[in-house]
């Protein structure tokens, strides 16, 4: 492993870089590619005003984040990735960061065995096949969680995240420190520039949670003049409170117990919070909407508790956007039948999103990195799983 600065635990000994709330401006560094210099900016010392960067000479195999088993997390060395096909693109990863759904394996609710994982990303090209013909070695890129083309006849119509070529990146595994993406001139996004250090955790939210919020919003028709209700708290349901106001929602329901995603659900523009769950959450939007329910409402968890009661909360003629990965959901026919709403929803297909959200980012309208409040270095990953599962982070962020 390449030499950091570290700083001094309590008691003593040291540890890598460990931050609470997005990462820094001053505490990241964009846009320079060392490829085959064999020089690396490593990580930095948060010790003062004024951070430190090491550099080391030394070549270092790549490493990246492996789940071994059920609550097994690991950073390991990997092969570098190497161009295989003349439409790919090798990136060195600025930032990853772990998913909710990362912890349907690490919970044991999905198989897992030697698992390569991450799906978001952002960094630079380092490498391109001869096909790549809109990115350039240098670019700062926003990638989708799902490869694809974004010429075929599904592509075309929006829903790259089906994309007859597609694969998710989740078999790539992003939480690392390079990663190799097949179809790059379909699957990346550069940004206008290279970007200012404080945009990459927003820059990093579009990449999955923000394009998957969005998604559930636009699937659930929100906009001027609607009631929003949102189920779940998670960053995915924080962005698609974020995704109901910017699209004109004129009262947004957050339903969460927590605090502090109260707090940013708020932030982000929610005007209600409905802290019941199942019959009495149901029931207290109802008691919001004179009896109606809501206009739209967006599933953000998958499970059948979160999806009851999303159906359940939609007014009839409604729209109800299903956005959570679903686990052992089984829809009642006969009361969706007669509940006379609108379903629409699956993997969000992110890359029809990327190119106005970077956009939105850019021009500061919008700060999805609010979501990440905790920050590691990718040695540290394994905290980062523990701090999620243990609801102590909302969404953590991981440097490579």
């Amino acid at each position: 492993m390449a030499d950091s600065v570290a700083e001094p635990r309590a008691g003593g000994g040291s540890a890598g870089r460990r931050l609470r709330g997005p990462v820094a401006p001053s505490q990241w560094t964009v846009g320079r590619s060392f490829h085959g210099s064999g020089t690396r900016m490593l990580r930095l010392s948060t010790r003062g005003s004024a951070p430190r960067y090491v550099q080391s000479k030394e070549k270092h195999p790549m490493r990246g984040v492996i789940m071994y088993a059920p609550g097994d997390v690991r950073v390991e060395e990997r092969e570098d990735p190497k161009i295989i096909e003349p439409t790919d693109a090798i990136i060195r990863v600025t930032a990853s960061c772990i998913c909710g759904s990362d912890l349907w394996p690490y919970r044991g609710i999905e198989a897992v065995d030697h698992q390569v994982m991450g799906h978001e990303y952002v960094g630079v090209v380092e490498e391109i096949g001869s096909e790549v013909k809109n990115l350039k070695v240098g670019d700062f890129v926003v990638g989708s969680f799902v490869i694809s083309d974004n010429t075929c006849d599904i592509c075309r119509s929006g829903y790259q995240s089906k994309c007859v070529h597609g694969t998710f990146v989740s078999t790539i595994g992003t939480q690392s420190e390079k990663a190799r993406i097949p179809l790059a001139d379909g699957t990346l996004v550069p940004t206008p520039e290279q970007p200012d250090p404080e945009l990459i955790p927003s820059l990093l939210a579009a990449s999955d949670v923000l394009g998957t919020g969005w998604f559930g919003a636009v699937a659930a028709e929100a906009g001027p003049g609607k009631t929003v209700a949102v189920v779940g708290d998670g960053a995915v349901g924080l962005m698609a409170v974020l995704a109901a106001k910017q699209l004109g929602a004129e009262r947004i329901i957050a339903m969460s117990r927590h605090p502090d995603r109260q707090e940013l659900a708020r932030f982000y523009g929610a005007t209600d919070i409905v802290e019941e769950r199942g019959d009495e959450g149901v029931a207290k939007i109802k008691e919001l909407t004179n009896g109606l329910g809501a206009h739209s409402v967006i599933e953000a968890v998958g499970t059948q508790e979160s999806m009851t009661q999303a159906i359940r909360s939609t007014r009839p003629g409604g729209h109800l956007g299903f956005v959570g990965v679903t686990h052992g959901v089984e829809l009642p026919g006969l009361e969706l039948f007669f509940a006379d709403i609108h379903l629409h929803g699956g993997p969000a297909p992110v890359r029809r999103f990327l190119p106005d959200l970077i956009q939105m980012i850019w021009d500061r309208k919008i700060d999805p990195g609010k979501v990440f409040d905790l920050t590691l270095p990718l040695d540290q990953a394994a905290e980062g799983y523990t701090a999620m599962d243990e609801r102590r982070a909302i969404k953590v962020l991981l440097t490579a």
